[in-house]
């Protein structure tokens, strides 16, 4: 292992970060923590027409939610152009690159050609030997080695080999003039002294053309590991109908960031049969070892269930930080007391997401709710609120023993079973049908609010 340990996670802006992605990020955030390295965050934006600042402001949210922090960047590739200019002329002055001719149509209908024989659509190299004096638009092409073969030592797969016959000469700049993804991630990783690259294995092809750009530049090459991909439930590449959204999606639906780190980092990676691990417990034992070879199942069911666990372990007064702007969002004006507290102890058994515990949260930190339609079915005959009122004004002491008893004297009184009285009790209470235990919430309300709640209902 190398003295300094140093990682990057290098996003291009076209898009908000997604969840291939971030376990990318993932990853490479947890080996560098685990060596006490180095990470790097890198912004990959050559691509000016896709690349925009709301997707770059997204990307850095969506990490900064996640709690990845990063030690140094973010850099910004379109800052970088005149090192990339300066390697390409390099490799121009030195005969390892040439400028090619061919125009668009001309590539495509080659193409074409090759694909109508059967054969691999590659660039024929016939720019190699033209006069590099004409003083037409062009591009600049590396000049591929293409005897022999190129082998990936790959810290997941283990060696794959690439017959470089297969390699044809890779565009380094653009006729625009702008370089490609191919040459600047060479040129970062090598200046920036990354000794790892963790990407998804959709680059491997990649990478043997990378492997020959250190070599043309005398660069020393990081090791590689590529991740497999992250498959949807019937074990097709992870998409949008599988629930494949941006990761700033998933915090607006309610989750955790330590539950999608904890479920991202488990999609391809284990250590046994653990499932919940908090983060300090992550960064000690992630291990590249560990990675499987095959592409690991995105389950949104898993995911509820652990970011169920989250809302249930965690602290009752650092849960409200989160869930606050929930209970805004929905006009609530959110005092922290603890009756808020309270509330969120009893809602935190029942919910898997912060918009199920914002619901079963709302009646206890607001009047100001509707009653659903199912629970509007309790309240079709009153009599039974009717007659419980005048009882629990009665009341002296609300606690949740006193509540219990007085209401268990009354069903056997009115002989009468619990449910006749708890579910119009529930329904005016919470304007739901589904609740903390109704002796709870009554003590969490206390008399006032459980008296006027029920004069409101019956009014």
């Amino acid at each position: 292992m190398p003295e300094t340990v140093r990682l990057r996670f290098a996003p291009s802006p076209t898009g908000h970060l997604h969840i291939g992605g971030a376990r990318t990020a993932i990853f490479n955030w947890l080996f560098a923590r685990k060596e006490k390295g180095t990470f790097i965050l890198r912004i990959e934006d050559t691509d000016r027409e896709r690349s925009t600042e709301e997707y770059v402001r997204s990307i850095v949210e969506a990490m900064e939610w996640l709690g990845l922090e990063w030690n140094e960047g973010p850099f910004h590739q379109i800052d970088r152009m005149e090192i990339y200019k300066s390697h390409v002329d390099k490799l121009l002055s030195e005969g390892r690159a040439y400028r090619c001719f061919c125009s668009p149509d001309e590539l495509e209908e080659r193409k074409k050609s090759a694909l109508a024989r059967g054969e691999k659509p590659m660039y024929d190299g016939r720019c190699r030997k033209a006069d590099q004096n004409q003083q037409k638009p062009s591009c600049i092409r590396f000049l591929t080695t293409q005897t022999g073969q190129t082998t990936v030592p790959d810290l997941i797969k283990g060696e794959v080999v690439f017959p470089n016959a297969e390699l044809d000469d890779l565009v380094l700049r653009r006729t625009d003039g702008i370089p490609t993804y191919n040459l600047c991630v060479v040129i970062d990783d090598a200046l920036m002294r990354i000794t790892h690259v963790i990407r998804g294995d959709d680059h491997l092809n990649n990478t043997p053309r990378q492997l020959q750009l250190y070599h043309a530049f005398g660069y020393k090459p990081p090791l590689f590991a590529h991740l497999p991909m992250i498959l949807g439930s019937d074990k097709s590449r992870l998409s949008k109908r599988h629930g494949a959204t941006s990761v700033l999606a998933y915090r607006e639906e309610g989750f955790l960031p330590d539950a999608m780190v904890n479920f991202l980092a488990r999609i391809g990676w284990s250590h046994g049969d653990q499932e919940i691990f908090a983060r300090d417990e992550l960064i000690e034992k992630f291990s590249l070892n560990h990675v499987g070879k095959s592409g690991g199942v995105f389950n949104r069911e898993k995911l509820l269930w652990l970011n169920g666990h989250y809302v249930r372990t965690m602290d009752d007064k650092a849960l409200a930080v989160p869930l606050i702007p929930f209970l805004e969002k929905d006009g609530v004006r959110v005092v922290l007391n603890e009756t808020l507290y309270g509330a969120i102890a009893l809602g935190k058994k029942r919910a898997r997401t912060l918009v199920e515990l914002s619901t079963l949260v709302r009646p206890f930190v607001t009047d100001n709710f509707s009653i659903e339609p199912k629970a509007q079915e309790h309240l079709k005959d009153k009599g039974r609120l009717h007659d419980l009122l005048p009882v629990l004004e009665g009341m002296t002491s609300f606690d949740e023993v006193s509540v219990k008893q007085r209401i268990e004297r009354f069903i056997v009184e009115k002989e009468i079973p619990l449910g006749e009285i708890a579910h119009p009790l529930r329904a005016a209470l919470t304007g739901s049908t589904v609740s903390a235990g109704i002796y709870e919430v009554m003590a969490l309300l206390g008399r006032e609010r459980v008296v006027r709640r029920i004069q409101r209902t019956l009014a």
